[in-house]
């Protein structure tokens, strides 16, 4: 699998080389654009996830008093 990722990415790479450096700079933005995004989606889900699970805990000890 992981030869299967590095062999996409070199070709990802070498089409981007032959593009140009104005359409190539424009795909690779969005790439690494599209990325950080998602990136900063998951954490915000995690961060959700968390303080759910906090209240819920704090709920608990509530009721168990």
């Amino acid at each position: 699998m992981l030869f299967f990722i590095v062999l996409a990415c070199m070709l990802l790479g070498w089409l981007i080389m032959m593009t140009g450096p104005l359409i190539g700079g424009i795909i690779t933005f969005g790439i690494v654009v599209g990325c950080l995004l998602r990136g900063l989606y998951l954490i915000s889900d995690i961060h959700k996830q968390l303080v759910k699970g906090e209240r819920e805990g704090e709920s608990a000890e509530k009721k168990a008093q």
